[in-house]
């Protein structure tokens, strides 16, 4: 099984990109495998780009994601 996980593109240089995973999270990933832009969405596996995908995909999985997230039962 993939987890891949949506981030926007701030910024490219050559083959690394500075993404932003939402909350001030920024992180370096390799886009070599897709072809994206700045202000742009990928889905990020293990820190590479592996798939350029829509806006509102991206919120779709987002959302999804802190839906699951929300019914974890906090530990004791």
């Amino acid at each position: 099984m993939c987890l891949a996980i949506p981030a926007r593109i701030v910024e490219v240089r050559g083959d690394i990109a500075k993404v932003d995973f939402g909350e001030g999270v920024l992180r370096e990933v390799n886009v070599v495998l897709v072809d994206a832009r700045a202000d742009e969405f990928v889905l990020v596996h293990a820190g590479y780009a592996i798939q350029v995908v829509s806006k509102k995909e991206a919120e779709e999985t987002l959302k999804l994601w802190d839906e699951i997230l929300s019914m974890e039962e906090p530990k004791a």
